[in-house]
């Protein structure tokens, strides 16, 4: 909730899944009360969006990112 960049990536995200409907589940996680997966996932920056096709990490990238890059880049996985 402190993390203005992780507020500012809310819309983002939401215009992504309006835009990939179900081809897509995003997931929001908090990691001051998740402190587990941030470490399984070695997050060090927030916020950090991570992509996962069946189970495995297939990218990752720290900070703020516009929603048309972040849309293509989902797109080659789905």
């Amino acid at each position: 909730e402190w993390c203005g960049p992780c507020k500012m990536m809310v819309p983002i995200l939401k215009e992504i899944k309006e835009n990939l409907g179900d081809g897509v589940t995003i997931l929001k996680v908090d990691i001051d009360k998740n402190p587990g997966l941030a470490n399984q996932y070695q997050v060090q920056s927030v916020p950090t969006l991570i992509l996962f096709k069946k189970g495995e990490t297939r990218w990752r990238q720290s900070g703020v990112m516009p929603a048309l890059a972040v849309q293509n880049i989902v797109k080659e996985y789905i």
